[in-house]
């Protein structure tokens, strides 16, 4: 175990080393690295990531443990309390709609002004949504928008800002690196937090392990506003254009056409198995140790998987893998038709973690590459990270309307059964429209 710990810190080194100079005319991305932090001069090498890479990735780890700490229990904590699907479902779009908004409205803010200032507000609003949550208790039912809107409006703030210095910290050819990366990282959190949130819930009496892990997160977030400090001020540049992702899209011939189709479909799944699949978990077994177990396991797979995706997935075999993860991610939900329990739930988690990474690494890096395939949409990045934003966003709440639609009528096993085959099939459309971008000739 510790040799294995050792080769991963020293792979870990290799991979995330300094960072040499580069010419910046070797692309239009390249560009846009010089411009993105005033005086700097240094660019990654093909195929490594720089110190400011590194300290990204840090950044979206305590974010992302502060939220796999709490987060998975946000919605098991309200069940409790009143266990209504569509109330679940309410929650959700509201969170949803909040965070579009906002990545709309806060796009003059990174544009025009310090978008390290948006990432720091967003982790600070996320630490007020579980503030709000220990001061208002069992009673957080009664506030289910309002507990929403904060919610969505810190991951606006975050995602937005943290989308962008990353599509100005990375480059094409370390763009599939960084999101192996992210998803290790977030996956080895996804692990520990989890399991660890379930043992605390399940070892002390009534709601006092759920306020335990939502100060824990309250901390964790509060660390990580001091971590960002150490991410360098990018350079402002441009003026926000409020509708100019809308005006590209009316251009006959632009690619972010299918893009976005694609983008709708892949939030279409999301907006839903992004909290059903923890509370199915937790009415197959009434246990928060099982439910952090299952995240234990699911993540481990997860661990792995992005680890090797990102090792070995190149460009030109971006269409294959997300074809063969879409697939397998469907077919993992054939279980449920059977029986829904532990050991389904279980095996629908592995094999969804295994493959999840084929689908989500050249969909995310395909997305980007096309942001920076000239000067001028290297110039509008931010315009184009908030219309891939919305478009996500778009499709999640179009995936959790229906989920509300439903459940309001039916809350039967078939009907949870074909509403979350026929929402998981969605991805299969998002590979359809990305066929061609997926080609990195085409990006």
């Amino acid at each position: 175990m510790q040799q294995d710990k050792e080769r991963g810190r020293s792979r870990l080194a290799g991979w995330l080393g300094t960072a040499k100079e580069t010419p910046a005319a070797e692309s239009w991305e390249h560009e846009a690295d010089a411009a993105a932090s005033a005086g700097e001069k240094k660019k990654p090498t093909i195929g490594r990531l720089d110190a400011q890479s590194a300290l990204l990735l840090i950044e979206n780890m305590l974010f992302a443990a502060a939220n796999a700490l709490s987060g998975t229990f946000v919605s098991i904590y309200l069940w409790k309390a009143k266990s209504d699907f569509a109330m679940i479902g309410w929650f959700t779009l509201t969170h949803q709609l909040a965070m579009a908004l906002t990545f709309w409205v806060a796009g003059k803010w990174v544009k025009e002004h310090n978008k390290m200032n948006c990432l720091r507000a967003g982790v600070v609003m996320s630490a007020v949504f579980y503030l709000l949550v220990l001061m208002l208790g069992l009673s957080s039912v009664n506030y289910i928008f309002l507990l929403g809107a904060v919610q969505g409006m810190a991951a606006g703030f975050f995602w937005l800002a943290f989308n962008i210095v990353y599509f100005e910290v990375t480059s094409r050819e370390t763009r599939d690196k960084f999101n192996g990366w992210a998803g290790l990282l977030g996956a080895g959190v996804g692990m520990l937090a989890p399991w660890i949130s379930g043992l605390i819930i399940v070892h002390m009496a009534g709601t006092n392990g759920y306020r335990v892990i939502f100060s824990i997160s309250l901390g964790i977030f509060v660390l990580g506003v001091a971590v960002s400090f150490f991410l360098k001020k990018r350079k402002i540049e441009g003026t926000y254009g409020w509708t100019y992702g809308f005006r590209h899209l009316r251009q006959g011939d632009t690619p972010w056409r299918p893009v976005c189709a694609a983008l709708m479909a892949q939030g279409f799944r999301e907006g839903v198995f992004g909290f059903m699949i923890s509370l199915l978990v937790y009415i197959a077994t009434t246990s928060e140790q099982k439910l952090g177990s299952y995240a234990l396991v699911t993540s481990g797979v997860s661990f792995v998987s992005f680890w090797l995706v990102g090792r070995v997935l190149k460009p030109k075999y971006r269409s294959r893998g997300m074809l063969l993860g879409v697939l397998m991610v469907i077919a993992a939900i054939l279980p449920f038709f059977w029986k829904v329990n532990y050991m389904t739930l279980l095996a629908f988690g592995i094999g969804t973690s295994l493959f999840l990474p084929l689908f989500t690494i050249p969909m995310t890096s395909s997305v980007f590459d096309l942001i920076g395939r000239d000067e001028e949409s290297v110039r509008h990045r931010e315009e184009f990270v908030i219309l891939r934003e919305l478009a996500l966003n778009a499709g999640r709440i179009l995936g959790t309307l229906l989920f509300i639609a439903v459940v309001s009528q039916s809350t039967s096993a078939m009907v949870i059964n074909t509403l979350l085959l026929v929402i998981g099939s969605a991805p299969f459309l998002s590979w359809l429209f990305m066929r061609k971008v997926l080609h990195p000739e085409n990006s």
